[in-house]
């Protein structure tokens, strides 16, 4: 019987994918590795007919978020991609880019992709994609927490429980002791993750947790937010917002400007991304950058690892953040 592709990938330990590259010396294959295949291909005796002057370039599928309102105007997907890009030119890689209206729509595309594997630029409970992808056996790496199948899944991600922490103990540290959290869908890890950290600030501080302090609200940019405009009318209104992105902090700024409030002299505000609106806004929005830059380029690091050594444990790979002050906080006047 011949020997095949199949064959040599086996006792090599890696892909087909990377056999194949291995022979055409594809520049997104490790000299250990290309010599791992070698050694293989000379123990079974494996011919294969090289082509001249060509290379197999590895192919990265980088799957957005099926589009929502805002969801493509969000610049930490574009941040993310900046990254991955990045990384695909210092490799010679090439990306192939993944949209859709709807699952379905996602999902033809991602299954018609030449991609090799795959970088999911969200993470999102129960989400249809990403089980699919799992059903399939497909090589894929998430930006942000796996919340199932954690020990087979790649995923780089920030501490969102601890930047969240951060972002509380920074308002508390101002002397704010009413903050309210704004958060987004509970289908957005990131947006549960950053709250668990505000709860934990509270808990450490022994300041009571308020249920009706914490509000649930769309991404998309509306003419009036009412929970916000009921939150911000009490008597015993928050003196100081926690919201989960930049995006929406920015969006809800004319609702509060409305209401006849002070950024930040009666309302403090801090959100997370430390995306280019957050630095252009007036008055300058203090946020968590999370690194969305850093986050893209080290899942396309760890997908290119992946890629070459299959039999390699799934990893998680935490990126750095920092609070970045600006004009949106002030301490609590006494």
């Amino acid at each position: 019987m011949a020997v095949t592709i199949t064959d040599v990938a086996k006792l090599a330990g890696v892909s087909p994918s990377t056999v194949s590259r291995t022979c055409k010396d594809s520049p997104s294959i490790s000299n250990a590795t290309k010599e791992k295949v070698r050694q293989a291909m000379i123990k079974l005796g494996y011919e294969h007919p090289l082509v001249q002057n060509q290379q197999t370039i590895c192919k990265i599928g980088v799957v957005f978020p099926k589009f929502r309102p805002a969801t493509n105007e969000n610049p930490f997907y574009l941040e993310a991609l900046r990254g991955i890009s990045k990384y695909c030119n210092e490799r010679k890689l090439s990306m192939v880019i993944h949209t859709g209206e709807s699952d379905e729509e996602l999902l033809e595309s991602i299954q018609a992709s030449p991609a090799d594997g795959f970088i999911f630029l969200y993470s999102d409970v129960d989400d249809k994609i990403i089980k699919h992808m799992y059903k399939a056996g497909a090589l894929f790496v998430l930006i942000g927490k796996a919340t199932e199948n954690i020990n087979n899944t790649i995923y780089v991600d920030t501490d969102n429980v601890q930047a969240g922490k951060e972002a509380c103990d920074y308002l508390i540290k101002l002397g704010h002791r009413a903050i309210a959290y704004v958060g987004t869908d509970k289908h957005r890890v990131f947006s549960s993750d950053r709250k668990a950290g505000y709860l934990l600030s509270l808990s450490e501080h022994g300041i009571p947790y308020k249920e009706d302090f914490c509000i649930e609200l769309p991404t998309r940019i509306m003419s009036h937010y009412p929970k916000l405009e009921e939150l911000l009318s009490r008597e015993d209104r928050p003196t100081a917002l926690m919201i989960c992105d930049d995006m929406l902090a920015i969006a809800l700024m004319p609702t509060i400007q409305k209401l006849g409030l002070k950024i930040p002299e009666d309302l403090s505000l801090i959100s997370f991304n430390n995306s280019l609106f957050a630095k252009l806004i007036s008055p300058g929005l203090t946020s968590v950058d999370v690194n969305a830059y850093q986050l893209g380029y080290e899942a396309c690091a760890q997908l290119s690892k992946h890629l070459e050594e299959p039999n390699l444990v799934a990893t998680k790979t935490l990126i750095p953040h920092h609070l970045v002050e600006r004009e949106s906080c002030c301490k609590v006047a006494e």
